[in-house]
């Protein structure tokens, strides 16, 4: 069975939008978020940011890693 694709007019097509972590009188009803997790997610957000802040203080010699040569393949 084939469906027909429907054609919206692009007046109608809704414009993207994502979740926010910003307080919840700024958001749309849809897309309000429990204080759990928004708390939550905030401290996600810094966690991430400091590893962020580390990375950028490690030297790139830190980052480099030595494999072990692989000796069950021909060269």
């Amino acid at each position: 069975m084939i469906k027909e694709a429907v054609s919206h007019p692009i007046h109608l097509v809704a414009a993207a939008e994502q979740l926010t972590l910003l307080p919840t009188s700024a958001v749309k009803a849809r897309f309000v978020l429990n204080k759990s997790t928004r708390e939550r997610g905030l401290r996600h957000v810094a966690e991430i940011r400091q590893q962020l802040a580390q990375s950028k203080t490690v030297s790139p010699d830190a980052v480099v890693r030595t494999l072990p040569a692989r000796h069950d393949r021909a060269a």
